[in-house]
């Protein structure tokens, strides 16, 4: 996932090769977003997509969203959020759960943040706690699977 916050510049929503190749998901990927929330937008609701969504604007309430999930820089979220990716660039009150989770750096989280796969920039602010679901390393550990030590002479 490389979302790119910045108004000037067109954010790439999905990298994963199920985008490329749309017959290998067995269900058509949404390219772009399907859903804007413009900056001087407000919503207060339940917001459910199947596409992806970008929010430069108000929002309040619950997203719901199948598809990838852009804050902007100006947007400011009062909602859990759960979808597939998710990049913040702007302040979430609320928590953030999905596959990849990327704050960019004028992200701002006061929330919990669920997910397989994390990244940080310098400068982001996070006032929560962070779970790894579903991630080889969180496998219990079994010391039997270990080789015996080399004995020393």
């Amino acid at each position: 996932m490389s979302f790119m916050a910045g108004r000037k510049q067109q954010p790439n929503p999905d990298n994963d090769q199920t985008a490329a190749n749309p017959a290998s998901s067995g269900a058509r990927q949404p390219m772009g977003f399907e859903t804007i929330l413009g900056e001087s937008a407000t919503l207060k609701g339940e917001l459910r997509s199947q596409g992806n969504t970008r929010l430069d604007g108000t929002f309040e309430g619950t997203l719901e969203i199948d598809g990838n999930v852009l804050v902007g820089e100006t947007g400011k979220i009062t909602a859990d959020i759960n979808a597939k990716n998710i990049s913040i660039a702007g302040a979430v009150r609320g928590n953030v759960s999905g596959k990849k989770v990327q704050l960019l750096r004028t992200a701002r989280v006061w929330g919990d943040i669920s997910a397989a796969a994390i990244s940080t920039e310098e400068g982001a602010f996070i006032d929560g706690k962070i779970t790894m679901v579903s991630h080889e390393a969180a496998q219990p550990f079994d010391p039997a699977t270990l080789p015996p030590p080399n004995k020393i002479s």
